[in-house]
């Protein structure tokens, strides 16, 4: 009886021990699935969100295939073991309710997250959109890239975001390559909103390459953080390359961007600092480098130090010095203007502007404190 006894419990052991990619809820299952860390973890269609929740230092290779995730929830994947590699695969989507999101959040040290040829995150953003944005229904910010340290993010295709793409906060050493943001359903009266591309906040050594996003809002906002390199990039639609809004927050730094090679077209804006009226901060260090304007609706070149109070005399409390501008050049449509600069007195300065040529549209007669060196 011992031998048959020992027999059959190590046969129930074996029975236990599954994968999530073949883990079934069944009579003789146990409560949760059992990874195993030399082979891949996949969770997949209606039924693979649920198997997440016990997600554990076990898996260093997760697929997320074809995945479904219900109304009001977050693909949360915060607590991802260090080296560990995530894949999306086919279409993610996401049920529909008017809640704050974030639809997707991931965090850890090491992470490599990529997409599979092909593979879509649909945010489904047109059972949202409204054309007010932030407000009107109540819209999840899509993609939180929180405390990513060490890590990367590629061939991730977005389309559709209800409101904000990519939401990077305390992140350090995070590299992004070849994103599409794909928001071109959202154009036209009634529609997108507020669709930023990527806002950055408190990080650190940030690098995208090869983006193209087509959007509503700003195609890159930096409300602060260091050594930010945005590169090769394609911005449609939206509000241009931004550095700001600066100003009202915990941390109000920006130092050390750089701006590359890229095109922005048939925006409202191209090249945009932009620091809010009456408060604290500082900009420095800032490079826009071979720039190229097609069909700017608005402002070519718009900096103002009184954003947020239009109208309003600009404040000196966020200086914006060491701006460099070289190579930046294009067209602004009919009504625009080429460029707008709206500096507090003594608040601009060292700027370096070269081969700065915008042309089409009007020239601002509102322009103040022009630095030595600039035009307007």
């Amino acid at each position: 009886m011992g031998h048959f006894t020992a027999f059959l419990s190590l046969l129930l052991c074996i029975s236990f021990e599954v994968s999530a990619s073949s883990w079934q809820p069944g009579i003789l299952s146990p409560r949760r699935p059992t990874f195993q860390r030399s082979l891949p973890c996949t969770f997949n269609g209606t039924t693979g969100f649920s198997q997440l929740k016990y997600l554990n230092s076990s898996c260093a290779d997760i697929i997320l295939s074809n995945l479904t995730v219900p109304a009001g929830v977050t693909l949360d994947l915060r607590r991802l073991q260090p080296n560990t590699t995530v894949t999306f695969d086919g279409q993610t989507s996401w049920g529909f309710q008017e809640w704050a999101g974030p639809l997707l959040s991931i965090s850890g040290i090491n992470i490599t997250i990529t997409g599979a040829p092909g593979s879509v995150l649909n945010g489904s953003g047109e059972l949202w959109w409204d054309g007010k944005g932030q407000s009107g229904k109540k819209k999840p910010k899509f993609f939180q890239a929180h405390a990513l340290i060490n890590s990367s993010i590629s061939d991730i295709h977005i389309l559709n975001s209800p409101v904000h793409v990519f939401s990077i906060s305390d992140c350090h050493n995070l590299t992004l390559t070849n994103v599409t943001i794909d928001n071109s359903g959202g154009d036209g009266p009634g529609l997108g909103g507020n669709t930023d591309g990527f806002d950055i906040s408190a990080s650190t050594n940030i690098t995208i390459i090869g983006a193209k996003v087509h959007n509503q809002d700003d195609c890159v906002a930096i409300n602060s953080g260091a050594n930010i390199t945005f590169r090769d990039g394609v911005c449609i639609g939206g509000h241009g390359l931004s550095v700001g809004s600066i100003g009202g927050r915990g941390d109000n730094t920006v130092a050390n961007v750089l701006f590359e090679d890229s095109v922005i077209a048939d925006s409202q804006n191209g090249v945009r600092i932009k620091t809010k009226h009456g408060q604290n901060g500082t900009v420095t260090r800032i490079t826009y480098k071979n720039i190229r304007l097609q069909n700017i609706t608005k402002y070519g070149i718009d900096i103002d130090q009184s954003y947020g109070a239009t109208g309003q005399p600009p404040t000196t409390g966020v200086p914006i010095t060491d701006l460099t501008l070289v190579n930046v050049t294009g067209t602004v449509g009919g009504t625009g203007t080429k460029v707008f600069v709206n500096c507090g007195e003594g608040s601009c300065s060292a700027w370096n502007w070269t081969e700065v040529a915008v042309t089409g549209g009007k020239n601002s007669t509102k322009c103040l404190h022009l630095p030595v060196g600039v035009w307007c």
